[in-house]
């Protein structure tokens, strides 16, 4: 087993876990009979359980409202042994900022042979010469490629399956067998992991990995009650059940990706369910790449540290239930990077009529789930006052392209004209109502065109309004970042927490965001 890091091998935790081992080595499907065995009854959840639900099955896998995590204090002291300084090669997708975060110390003290940029992206491979504070940290292997986190060309054009839905379904076990779903009217198990992956931009393919690794799930039958409750590993009353499971699990995946890639997380916290006190903490190893830690943190929160130790050891943890269920990464490394140092946001638009009066309502926050990247933005017609009611005003493209979806809520348009929500520059657009949409996926648009009407459909929403975010290749962008939002030219600037924020464009002033239409929130095309 390779290095983690050294205070988890001396500080190891003992004692009964509440999450249960992982699952033996990976079985083919062939002939694989396993049945379940006779339920665990003393479970110990962490809430109590809800046995009135007032939950109504929806077609479509609600957004819930983003929690905000605090930033991460980042500097770290200088220990008082002089040590040799780190030579790193920048990956793609670092900025001076998120690698001075990383390291734990300050922009002024990385040093390189060429000038770095303030605020773009690093050129992959520039060398940086970076004083080395940290001691110990996780471990360094990569584990699994960002290209293979989101939901990418490298999932749509290279070897993995072409459906997900066939690939369940072969495979046989519990999820290909048809069943009534909480949550949703869906009874197929391949559809609800197929669409909460594509409204969350991650890899389906991994979710169903996770889903055998933790719970037996794709290939076999649970083997206890915990498994059969609590697929994704994380035993909470409030989160049983196929959907709230998978919700949960995307959830913490894009914490771990979106907030490394963005700066906002540095740590690992394994907790002891026996004894809070001696939970350990550990620093994230500098060098990682963002889909590696997303299966760090991801394990943090299901795992105690021997039981986390094991799920990311390189020769016989999770990694090796992926390769074996869809091949190594490595044959597929023609997909990374995602995107280059130098790539442009096209130009856009505001999206609605010109001539009309908008309240910008949302700042930066989660695209789709509570938390992961801060990409997306919202904007009402002026006088709902947050009520949830039929608006005649339009949403319009800000952008010419293709509509490859169109449904329940969703429009989302691909900029580069191609039949792939995961290829090129891409447009989502959420709580537009089906009442009145006129456009369907295959019609091309221009700028300016009506796409339908803002609503309260596709998700929780507490005012009619349309919440708009980009993504390329599949990775969601950040809005106040290395290529920040820019609509008809206002730029797009994060507050202190989610949905604050305001926009700014030279000679046209301040527009502040407000949830309740605040004046200064006013804004016209």
């Amino acid at each position: 087993m390779k290095r983690i890091f050294l205070s988890l091998l001396i500080l190891s935790l003992t004692g009964c876990s509440l999450y249960y081992k992982p699952p033996p080595i990976f079985i083919p499907p062939v002939g694989y009979t396993a049945t379940p065995e006779t339920p665990l009854a003393d479970l110990s959840p962490t809430h109590e359980p809800n046995l009135q639900s007032s939950a109504t099955p929806t077609n479509d896998f609600i957004p819930t409202p983003t929690v905000f995590i605090p930033p991460t204090e980042t500097l770290v002291p200088t220990p008082n042994v002089q040590r040799d300084p780190i030579v790193y090669h920048a990956q793609a997708g670092d900025t001076l900022s998120v690698v001075a975060t990383h390291f734990g110390v300050g922009k002024d003290q990385i040093q390189s042979n060429v000038t770095l940029p303030e605020t773009s992206f690093i050129n992959p491979g520039t060398l940086l010469v970076i004083p080395q504070v940290l001691i110990n940290t996780t471990a360094s292997e990569h584990l699994l490629p960002d290209s293979e986190f989101v939901y990418s060309r490298a999932i749509t054009d290279s070897d993995f399956p072409t459906d997900v839905v066939s690939f369940v379904e072969q495979a046989g076990g519990y999820l290909s067998q048809p069943r009534e779903y909480e949550h949703t009217l869906l009874t197929n198990g391949g559809e609800i992991v197929k669409q909460i992956a594509q409204n969350n931009s991650i890899n389906p393919f991994l979710l169903l990995a996770l889903l055998e690794y933790q719970s037996h799930w794709v290939f076999g039958q649970p083997q206890n009650l915990a498994q059969l409750k609590y697929p994704m590993g994380h035993i909470d009353y409030d989160d049983d059940g196929l959907v709230h499971q998978l919700r949960w699990a995307v959830n913490q995946l894009s914490i771990g990706y979106y907030g490394w890639r963005e700066g906002r997380l540095t740590e690992i916290v394994l907790e002891n369910s026996q004894n809070p006190a001696s939970d350990v903490t550990a620093r994230i190893e500098p060098g990682l790449n963002a889909g590696t830690v997303a299966l760090q943190y991801y394990f943090s929160q299901i795992y105690e540290s021997d039981e986390w130790i094991q799920a990311l050891d390189d020769d016989t943890g999770f990694i090796t239930r992926y390769e074996d269920m869809f091949g190594s990464p490595e044959n597929r490394s023609q997909y990374e990077p995602l995107f280059s140092h130098d790539l442009i946001q096209p130009s856009l638009e505001l999206p609605f009529t010109p001539g009309t009066v908008w309240n910008y309502t949302g700042g930066p926050h989660g695209a789709w789930e509570r938390e992961g990247s801060w990409s997306a933005i919202d904007f009402a017609p002026s006088g709902f006052g947050g009520e949830c009611s039929r608006s005649f005003a339009y949403v319009t493209a800000s952008a010419p392209g293709l509509v490859v979806r169109a449904q329940d809520g969703v429009i989302v348009i691909n900029l580069d004209y191609n039949n792939n929500e995961h290829s090129g520059w891409v447009l989502l657009y959420l709580h537009i109502a089906t009442d009145g949409r006129l456009v369907n996926a295959g019609d091309e648009v221009n700028i300016g065109d009506k796409l339908g009407h803002p609503s309260c459909e596709g998700g929780i929403s507490t005012g009619t309004h349309v919440h708009i975010a980009r993504k390329y290749n599949g990775e969601w962008m950040t809005a106040d970042g290395p290529i920040p939002f820019v609509l008809s030219g206002w730029r797009v600037h994060k507050g202190a927490v989610p949905y604050k924020g305001s926009l700014t464009k030279s000679g046209k002033g301040v527009v502040s965001a407000s949830s309740f239409s605040a004046p200064g929130s006013q804004i016209s095309r």
